[in-house]
């Protein structure tokens, strides 16, 4: 079963020299006062002067050839990189997304001409985009959007909302699934993919706001809204295909791990500060769920950078993952018994809450737990 082998991927050196260049530089942010490492900054962390200074460090776009801005450096120099920021707590949400999958949507499946207009600006750490696949009431079902897009001369009507758009309203483009042909026997028949530029007067966004009242989710409405020909990503009707081969970029990184790892490292900086002793036995279940689900991961990576297509994989990845996230804030909770607090004038207390009010959406990006573990009893069944 293609999902159970994932061999491990053991770290070149030159990705060992990488990491700790990484490091290097992210201590230098954090000790000038330039990032504050925070909980779940992939997607609340919005830093464009800081997503320029990765870029100049060459630490995005590192899978995009150089002949569009990129490294050329591949998945598993991407995956140290990503892996280092996130632990780190530092704030990559404006470019994630971009670097993350729709820069290899438009490599695998774009024009030329959408290759040169986006991918060296993403490379840049200045160009945004934004996820258009989830639905009011389609959920992570997404064979049954309803979002449709008419042909008109020169290209496409879409009418419809999407929801759940993380950094809708900072984004400069969506990459959009759609239905251009009747719902009929085949579900998965008929839709299509487009990159909707944004802003645009005919697109609404409406923010959804988190517990904390914060703003990074999105509901986008399309009133009659015009795409062009060019704006196409490779072939309508082939929607399916290419949106699921998408999903093991989104499911399988290290952010659906690492997303409250700041909150361990500060509980135990705390703890060692305060000469107290954590609950050992605890602590190690959590570092070796921890550590299986890195090198899970990072075996996703590896068969992403042959050019393998893991989804099945990547579903297990983010469904264990997201469950990890969520045990951890419990689990730090009672190792240190401190209670969250976001208006505390300690850091734990904040982090902590900052963290527990952050995770009733881990599970709802990238696929609910439900869709996942149907995506693999399917492939269970199928195998």
């Amino acid at each position: 079963m293609e999902f159970l082998n994932l061999a491990a991927v053991r770290e070149p050196e030159r990705l060992v020299e990488l990491r700790h260049r990484v490091r290097a530089f992210l201590a230098d942010e954090t000790s000038s006062g330039r990032i504050t490492p925070h909980s779940d900054q992939w997607l609340a962390g919005w830093d464009p002067g800081f997503s320029r200074r990765l870029a100049e460090q060459g630490w995005i776009g590192m899978a995009f050839p150089a002949k569009y801005g990129g490294s050329a450096q591949g998945a598993l120099a991407r995956f140290v990189v990503t892996e280092e920021l996130l632990a780190a707590g530092a704030p990559v949400a404006a470019h994630w997304i971009a670097d993350r999958q729709s820069g290899q949507a438009l490599l695998s499946f774009g024009s030329e001409e959408q290759r040169q207009a986006f991918l060296p600006v993403i490379a840049r750490g200045e160009c945004y985009f934004a996820i258009g696949m989830s639905e009011p009431d389609t959920g992570s079902d997404l064979a049954s959007v309803r979002t449709r897009g008419a042909r008109v001369d020169g290209g496409w009507k879409v009418s419809g909302t999407k929801i759940w758009t993380s950094g809708a309203h900072h984004a400069h483009a969506m990459i959009a699934l759609i239905r251009t042909e009747p719902l009929g026997e085949k579900r998965h028949a008929g839709l299509t993919q487009v990159i909707v530029e944004l802003p645009d007067p005919s697109v609404e966004v409406r923010p959804i706001k988190l517990l904390t009242g914060e703003h990074h989710f999105n509901e986008v409405v399309f009133h009659d809204t015009f795409v062009p020909d060019s704006r196409v990503l490779g072939e309508p009707g082939a929607g399916w295909k290419q949106v699921t081969s998408e999903l093991a970029f989104e499911r399988s990184g290290p952010e659906r791990i690492l997303s409250t790892f700041p909150l361990l490292v500060e509980a135990l900086r705390e703890s060692n500060r305060q000469g107290e002793t954590v609950d050992r036995v605890r602590l190690g279940e959590l570092i070796s769920r921890l550590w299986a689900l890195r090198q899970m991961s990072l075996a996703v990576a590896g068969r992403l950078e042959q050019g393998d297509d893991p989804a099945v994989a990547a579903a297990m990845v983010k469904d264990l993952g997201t469950t990890l996230e969520g045990d951890l804030i419990d689990s730090v909770r009672m190792m240190v018994g401190i209670e969250p607090d976001p208006a505390a004038l300690s850091r734990l207390p904040r982090m902590l809450a900052e963290a527990l009010l952050h995770s009733p959406g881990f599970t709802l990006r990238g696929g609910t737990n439900e869709i996942l573990r149907g995506v693999v009893a399917k492939a269970v069944n199928v195998s």
